[in-house]
Order: structure tokens, then sequence, then C-alpha cells
């Protein structure tokens, strides 16, 4: 990418960001003129090759420093390589769990976040040694895309077995295998662009997340470039024609005064899940104040296939989370803990060789 076109991309990325959307495709239209100026050359950050799954010895040792006491659990940095590519990650093991099978929750970060800002904000490692369970948080790099964005909006980022899909499912298989995690007990959640991206890698590998938390995302398939992504974060996604066939239960959180992802987006995501269901609506209200109206969708057997909770008055930021970290709003309900009743509550469903749920 020449100087020019990238500084004119990182200009738009900014924009997006305070939630300037006018200004932001006026950015990226210039970019593109200068890109049809200019002969096209290779993206380095793009990630298009099929994955291929290897995993180390069963004895083998991560390359990974600690970074908390032990006493407090252990807040491991490592890197996770394979055929589709590399990622450094932070890895949270609570105290005490020699011997016992336990849960992993996977948790995306948001655009210019990394994972100790994440973990930071939404308390996730506070909740996971409480509760007893790891946390595997994979970085972004600004080499894959320049606001350490999940690479959601790009067609070849958005299927199993190919780009950031694969390689977050393959490093949470290696993580799982050095660890002894529970298989039935896995799950993907993410902000803004990593809720996007937890939704696509959800539905991508149900034999392997059971349960998918989404916040302040998109749903699968909203873009398949940036200017259709900023079409959709400003304007909503299309609502789905038809329900997403085998993908494991989802709840999502989404403020309605969201000015960066627009509200519409969360209750499609819904839609695309749950499809036709029977919805029971409560009103509900923080410790803090911050009212918000839950949904919970359920099939015909009476099973609960989705959560939407619609936070009134909040914007762009992880609800109910600590100051310590970036995009959070102290005053709402707090996601942590609603996604971690909801991921409990539910059980992996099998999945046959063909990809439909059992």
């Amino acid at each position: 990418m020449n100087p020019l076109l990238k500084q004119l991309m990182g200009q738009a990325s900014r924009l997006t960001l305070a939630g300037d959307l006018g200004a932001a495709t006026a950015a990226i239209q210039e970019a593109l003129t200068q890109a049809s100026s200019s002969p096209p050359r290779p993206d380095p950050g793009v990630i298009d090759v099929v994955a291929r799954e290897v995993l180390p010895p069963a004895d083998a040792q991560p390359t990974a420093k600690d970074a908390t006491p032990n006493d407090a659990g252990r807040f491991l940095a490592g890197r996770h390589t394979d055929a589709i590519g590399a990622r450094d990650y932070k890895l949270y093991v609570p105290p005490g769990h020699a011997g016992q099978a336990l849960p992993l929750v996977v948790m995306l970060h948001g655009c210019t976040q990394d994972p100790d800002d994440f973990a930071a904000g939404t308390g996730m490692n506070e909740a996971a040694r409480a509760q007893g369970f790891f946390v595997l948080y994979p970085a972004q790099t600004q080499h894959a895309n320049a606001q350490r964005c999940w690479n959601w909006f790009k067609h070849n980022h958005q299927k199993r077995d190919r780009g950031e899909p694969a390689l977050i499912a393959n490093m949470t298989r290696e993580v799982m295998h050095r660890h002894g995690i529970d298989p039935d007990r896995v799950y993907v959640a993410g902000l803004s662009a990593g809720g996007a991206m937890a939704a696509i890698v959800g539905a991508a590998y149900p034999d392997l997340f059971k349960a998918v938390g989404v916040h302040s995302g998109l749903p699968v398939g909203s873009a398949t470039d940036i200017s259709g992504a900023l079409m959709a974060m400003k304007n909503g996604a299309p609502q789905p024609a038809a329900k997403q066939a085998g993908a494991p239960p989802l709840i999502v959180f989404h403020g309605d005064r969201d000015s960066t992802v627009h509200p519409a987006n969360g209750e499609h995501l819904v839609a695309a899940h749950a499809g036709a269901t029977t919805v029971e609506q409560e009103k509900m209200r923080s410790d803090t104040g911050r009212a918000s109206t839950r949904r919970v969708h359920r099939d015909a057997e009476g099973r609960v296939v989705a959560e939407h909770w619609v936070v009134h008055g909040a914007g762009h930021a992880w609800s109910g989370g600590r100051a310590q970290g970036s995009y959070t709003d102290a005053k709402g309900p707090d996601a942590t803990q609603e996604m971690l009743r909801f991921f409990k509550a539910h059980a992996r469903r099998r999945v046959n060789a063909g990809g439909s749920a059992n």
C-alpha cells in the first residue's frame, strides 16, 4: 500500500472510531480513487490459505511469560503459529486448576484495544478466578489491520478453515490441548469488531464453540469490504432473510445510543440466530441505574436460542465494564456476568460431519 493510501485509510479508521462516519466515507472514497490510479499490490494483511491444524505434543511447554502472582491465577503471554499465520495471545489460568477439566472463554477485543486493555475493562479475569475457568485473549496485529481491528468485513475472513476465523479456532484448540480444557464448555465473545468476529467464528465452528456472546457487534456477512462495513455500521446491516442454520446459542448486548455501530445490528444478529421463536420480554435496571430491556428467544421446544439485551442510554461500550479499560460503561448491567450465566446454561450440541446440529 502506497504511503498516501495508507494515510487516508488510517484517517478513515480514526474517523470511524470517533463516530464521524460521513467524513470517514469521504476519506475512503479518496483512498479508493488513489488505489484505482496505482498498480495493485498484494495486501500483506490478507490471510487466505486453507487451514491445516497442527497440534503440539501434550507435554509441550507454551511460549509464555507469567505476568501475575500464582495466588491470583496467572496471566500468561504466548504466541500461536500455524499454516494460516501467527498471533500473540494472553491466557488467564485460574489458581488451583490442576487435574480439572475447566471451561474456556475466548475473548476478542475491539479496534485499538489489546488483551490487557480488554481484560481490564471487562473484568473477565476476576470472574474467571471466582468461578474457575480459563480466558484466552487473541491479539490482533497492526500488520493485519492498522487499528488492530479483526477483519470481519473482508470476505476471506468470514468462513470456516480460512483467514482469522481459522487462526482463532486453531489457537483455541491448541490451548485446549495444552491445558486439558473441557471440550463441552468452550465459548467465544467479543466487543465491536471483536463481537462481529465472534459471531463469524461461532457460526463457522459450532462443533467447537457451544455459545457466543456479541457486544456492540454486527451480523455475519454484513459486509465484504470497508465501504460496506461503514454503511452497515452507520445504518445497520440488512435483516437476514432466513435463520442461520446450525449456529450456537447467542447472547447480544447493544446500547441504544451507540453512534459507532447502529443498534439495528444487534436486532438483526439475533434475528439471524433465532428465526421464528417465542419471545419473552423483561424490563431491567442495574444497581448503578441504567435501564435495559432483555428479550429471550425460545424455539418450538422451549430451548433458549438467543438472548438480546438493549441497554438504554448506553453508547459504544462494554456494559458494566471497569474504568481501567477502554470502551466501558460502568452504569450498565454487567455484561460479563450475564454472558457467563448464559454460557453455563448451554451444553454443546453435537454436530455431524455435514455441519448440521443434532
